[in-house]
């Protein structure tokens, strides 16, 4: 009698983690590593993986060294409308791929279990009814760069930095498609909502109503440490029995001898990694600016610093930094109800 083998949606190596882990670090940043490396502002990232593919090796294993058990391939940009761009939308499959091969190579030979997490991004267009990119063009946008990084060996699709509801019901219809589990986080960078008004209790009810939910989900990127932490307590004031993650920017960005810079230090990294622990992240890493010395950081700190009780608002902002808004856009006064409209317009 034969057995049936287990489907990667319920057997895969990020569902094992997190049934064996209270906690698992992610990785920091891909772009701001890059730029480091003499990626060039306006230069498509994803054109690496074939070009310079010793830098995206460098790129995996240096947060594997710094003690990341996750991270995420470099095809944030790989979809068909943002590598249009450099006339490269015939290779969707070909730089999604080689993305997540070059990401399989370095985990499989770390030595410890490091899941490939194949990183896709937002299309760059607007939705429908206020843009032109329908649900079907997404979806079908979503599944091409899907299949590419299921070919090249990815343990799950990450779908990160989206703004719009029906944006992330497209990617996660994709995943479906494509038959991978996956993660899914928004930006909310915009008074605690995204660019497109979702809020941090809209976003815990979504991924419940979708036909395959995440495995996880949570925010990335955004304004800073602090807000992110007020968004992942606004998951978890939501009920959410969801694992949540947790990926924030190392600091504020600031404008310094021609370049972007982060303010982040690698103690604050570790202060922030030991709260989203605390406030219940379940997967925790970085965004913008996080380096591998951060992840170090973060690292020691999880593992040394005592698990505490939940974060209040007052110490996050002791801790952290101020908030960059006095509300987080989920109370009955609406803030940002005008606002969400200019924005999309």
């Amino acid at each position: 009698m034969t057995s049936t083998p287990a489907s990667p949606l319920t057997d895969n190596r990020l569902s094992r983690m997190l049934a064996a882990r209270d906690w698992i670090l992610a990785d920091g940043a891909t772009g701001t590593n890059l730029f480091n490396m003499g990626l060039a502002a306006g230069e498509a990232p994803e054109l690496w993986n074939i070009d310079r593919p010793d830098d995206i090796r460098a790129l995996y294993r240096g947060a594997v060294e710094a003690g990341s058990d996750l991270f995420l391939t470099n095809s944030f940009g790989g979809n068909a409308s943002r590598l249009k761009l450099h006339g490269a939308q015939g290779r969707v499959f070909e730089l999604n791929r080689a993305a997540a091969a070059l990401g399989r190579e370095i985990a499989d030979a770390a030595g410890r279990e490091i899941v490939v997490a194949g990183s896709i991004g937002p299309t760059g267009e607007i939705m429908e009814p206020m843009g032109t990119l329908t649900p079907a063009a997404a979806v079908e946008m979503f599944h091409e760069q899907a299949e590419g990084l299921k070919a090249g060996g990815a343990d799950v699709l990450w779908v990160e930095t989206i703004s719009a509801p029906e944006e992330y019901a497209a990617a996660a219809e994709a995943a479906r498609l494509s038959g991978l589990p996956w993660v899914g986080t928004m930006s909310f960078d915009t008074a605690g909502r995204t660019m497109m008004g979702v809020t941090s209790a809209q976003l815990a009810a979504l991924v419940e109503t979708l036909p395959l939910p995440p495995l996880a989900f949570g925010a990335n990127c955004g304004v800073g440490a602090s807000d992110l932490m007020r968004t992942v307590l606004g998951f978890v004031a939501a009920g959410t029995e969801r694992p949540i993650v947790a990926k924030g920017n190392a600091g504020i960005p600031r404008y310094h001898d021609g370049h972007i810079h982060y303010d982040g230090t690698p103690a604050l990294m570790g202060d922030y990694a030991v709260l989203a622990r605390d406030a219940g992240a379940r997967i925790i890493g970085g965004c913008c600016g996080t380096m591998p010395e951060h992840l170090r950081a973060m690292r020691r700190a999880l593992e040394e610093v005592p698990a505490g009780p939940r974060p209040t608002l007052d110490e996050i902002a002791a801790r952290l930094g101020g908030f960059s808004s006095a509300a987080d856009g989920t109370g009955p006064e609406e803030p940002g109800r005008e606002r969400r409209g200019r924005r999309r317009g």
